[in-house]
């Protein structure tokens, strides 16, 4: 009975236009705006209560019981229980069944290949993105669309869907090729201005360090070790620089391109694209890849930008987050890092700086994406919860090291290679679950 209140839970909360707001931005999937009186007076209650019962089961029970993200919208008539006892007790099951969803979608998509074919025009009605002259209608439909793509996109649809969830690509359809067309035209535009540039002596410094660092990008991946993949890394580099005064180009900055060129060179390969060979594409082919991997990287780049400021602050910041989480979720790893030493700038600054890039198999960062673009500043506030999590998944190994140097090996060095979509999918759903227990409640976050 609680599995399918669960269930129908997510499917009528995910036509809703409110939601109840966190902290930190609003949760994926949306809360029922009915429930909000009861939810906050329940919360209230639950965060007075030790930290150990509000553990959650293991996402696999709820994953068996909770639908595909990309199904939602089966059950329009159906009334969601107006059950006063299951009210008052939903908050913690929300938290756990919603963030399975995750897990679910990932399954589904192994048992049904064929959902992998998809396109935007057969998506159920409330995930297409469709014409409409009403700004309401638009705002409606980016928000269903944002729902759609958390639990992750289908590879056929990703492309124009990371350009609608950036706010690179208009949901108005009758507005895309043109703002595509003008877009693109301004970008090479800036070439021409500016490109040359790169040898003038004021310029010089930055071009030098992006030329040392774009090989340096992905070595193992044969696709970015083409020269005319590392001309198009250059100029996106070296314009975004330019543009940014304020940040400059830092290093770290060059992986961020990486997903981007990966997802919108896919719409123009079938085969594996980390060795297809680019000059079998097209020029004009090439130019809209790269001016729509610079756009959607600058509006990306735009949300975290105190990241790559003087002394990077937003980094700073967010290790010392890190940090206190860490020691409010797992005190016995926290303290183990203590006894040995170990400062968490020693390896989350680079988790900070390159979005777990390093870390995690571009495969797996490109999913991890899906959900970030989706959730409110995912870049920022959420991927906070994503290195928490990351962090407490190795904690067995991690209190099994008993010096310094064991402990810095590991964690510079973690066994990710095989990682796929499921293991994605965990991360995600314990990212979510501790964002829901924690950006809505700051006192358990605070010492």
């Amino acid at each position: 009975m609680a599995a399918e209140s669960g269930r129908q839970f997510w499917k009528r909360s995910a036509k809703l236009p409110g939601s109840i707001q966190p902290v930190y931005g609003a949760q994926h999937p949306p809360l029922d705006p009915r429930l909000t009186k009861n939810f906050i007076k329940d919360r209230s209650k639950t965060n007075a209560l030790p930290m150990k019962s509000k553990k959650a089961s293991s996402f696999h029970e709820f994953a068996r019981n909770t639908s595909d993200a990309w199904d939602i919208g089966d059950d329009e008539d159906e009334d969601f229980s107006s059950s006063s006892s299951s009210l008052q007790t939903l908050n913690s099951k929300v938290a756990k069944a919603t963030a399975a969803q995750v897990l679910e979608n990932h399954s589904k998509l192994r048992a049904k290949p064929e959902r992998a074919q998809s396109t935007l025009s057969d998506m159920p009605t409330n995930c297409k993105v469709i014409k409409s002259s009403s700004e309401a209608q638009l705002s409606r439909t980016s928000d269903e669309l944002r729902k759609c793509s958390w639990p992750g996109v289908p590879r056929e649809v990703r492309p124009v869907t990371w350009r609608l969830l950036s706010g690179y690509l208009p949901a108005n359809m009758e507005r895309r090729k043109l703002t595509l067309q003008r877009k693109r035209e301004e970008y090479f535009g800036f070439i021409q201005q500016y490109y040359d540039s790169r040898n003038e002596e004021h310029h010089q410094d930055t071009y030098r360090q992006i030329h040392i660092d774009i090989p340096r990008t992905n070595p193992l991946i044969p696709l970015f070790q083409q020269p005319l993949v590392q001309e198009i890394f250059e100029r996106i580099l070296f314009i975004w620089a330019i543009r940014h005064p304020a940040s400059g180009y830092v290093q770290g900055i060059n992986d961020l391109v990486t997903p981007f060129f990966v997802v919108f060179l896919s719409e123009y390969v079938e085969e594996d694209v980390e060795n297809f060979d680019v000059t079998n594409l097209s020029q004009d082919v090439l130019r809209s890849i790269e001016a729509d991997s610079f756009w959607c990287m600058s509006k990306l780049l735009d949300g975290i930008q105190d990241n790559y400021t003087f002394a990077q602050p937003g980094i700073q910041k967010k290790v010392k987050a890190l940090e206190e989480l860490v020691s409010r979720i797992d005190e016995q790893v926290h303290n183990h890092f203590r006894k040995y030493e170990v400062e968490y700038l020693q390896f989350a600054f680079r988790w900070m700086n390159n979005l777990l890039m390093r870390e995690l198999p571009l495969r797996c960062t490109i999913r991890l994406w899906d959900t970030y673009q989706s959730e409110p500043e995912g870049f920022s506030h959420f991927h906070l919860y994503v290195c928490a999590a990351f962090l407490i998944k190795w904690r067995k190994e991690i209190l099994d090291e008993e010096d310094f140097q064991g402990l810095l090996m590991l964690l510079q060095n973690l066994p990710t290679i095989h990682w796929g979509n499921e293991e994605i999918g965990l991360l995600l759903a314990e990212a979510y679950r501790l964002k829901y227990m924690f950006a809505d409640a700051p006192n358990h976050y605070r010492r």
